[in-house]
């Protein structure tokens, strides 16, 4: 059975930082792309990041580039998202999300039809 368990959200200030984990089994890794979604109070879901399977090319959203990064432990079967200076308007759940068609597009289609998506976390931003 395939399970994404999402961990290290939490309450932090404006300006603060926080790290989240992904850990994955039941699915071989590296066969997947990986990504990040989020669903702020009262709005749907949105893509945030995602990570090809090599982990070596990343898609953002417009507005969290510059300030997170995903990257991807394919030995550990982990993939991570930092988050730097974040701000109110970025408390959200926070949900992984597993990929079996790898193909990378380079664009917001690579949140596309995910396969798996992990029961969240809250991130809280305070003001």
């Amino acid at each position: 059975r395939v399970q994404v368990v999402e961990s290290g959200g939490g309450l932090v200030q404006a300006g603060g930082s926080l790290r989240l984990a992904c850990t994955a089994s039941g699915l071989t890794f590296k066969d997947y792309l990986m990504g990040w979604f989020r669903q702020p109070p009262g709005k749907e879901r949105e893509g945030v990041a995602c990570i090809s399977w090599t982990g070596y090319s990343q898609y953002y959203k417009d507005s969290v580039q510059g300030r997170f990064t995903i990257s991807r432990d394919n030995a550990e079967n982990t993939l991570y998202l930092q988050m730097d200076n974040l701000k109110p308007e970025d408390t959200a759940m926070y949900y992984c999300a597993a990929r079996k068609n790898r193909t990378y597009p380079g664009d917001v289609r690579c949140f596309d039809d995910m396969n798996y998506l992990g029961k969240g976390i809250q991130v809280t931003i305070s003001s």
